[in-house]
């Protein structure tokens, strides 16, 4: 097994690519130790002293480090951790687990621009973040302000402020006229 990594935007997060499916659908969001518990993968990860943060896409492993911690340290041990989990064919998520399909549930009279939002999020702008990544889900919509939720590479990324205000902000300004702010939110 060949497991490919990549830099991301986020100095603090690599982006590894074991060359098969993670996920089937969604993604999965691990940002402790704690979380993982629904993921053999992610506990296994997590097990490397450094590791802050465990992000699931449909083909990649992103994994966050602690400030104070070295790449090149610890870089060799997450391998490994990838490598022996798919060798043992657990699992990547446990069987009560299920992957999130990301945006929140929104009923009301903005339903209709919402939807529009989701899909402009699913079309335009999660394709894009999956390449660094991360994943940006929708969490909310209130008086023109489209809340948004930041997991993976993008979460504490150092050009996440600049992607959120100059990219998505104002592509949705630009297709839905309703839309006035963009703003992340910490779940």
């Amino acid at each position: 097994m060949f497991i490919q990594t990549e830099s991301t935007p986020n100095p603090a997060t690599l982006k590894f690519l074991p060359g098969q499916t993670v996920l089937e659908a969604g993604t999965a969001d691990f940002p402790s130790a704690e979380a993982a518990e629904k993921s053999p993968l992610a506990q296994r990860i997590f097990a490397v002293s450094g590791v802050t943060g465990v992000f699931f896409g449909n083909d990649f492993v992103t994994v966050t480090k602690a400030d104070d911690v070295d790449w090149d340290h610890i870089k060799p041990s997450i391998l490994g951790a990838v490598m022996e989990h798919y060798q043992s064919g657990q699992p990547v998520m446990g069987a009560e687990a299920a992957p999130a399909s990301g945006h929140a549930e929104h009923t009301g009279e903005d339903s209709e621009i919402v939807d529009q939002i989701k899909d402009l999020l699913d079309s335009r702008v999660r394709p894009a973040v999956a390449q660094d990544g991360g994943d940006i889900t929708f969490h909310g919509f209130d008086r023109g302000v489209v809340y948004l939720h930041m997991q993976g590479a993008c979460a504490g990324c150092p050009s996440s402020t600049l992607t959120l205000k100059m990219g998505i902000e104002n592509l949705l300004r630009h297709y839905i006229p309703e839309v006035t702010e963009v703003r992340p939110v910490a779940v």
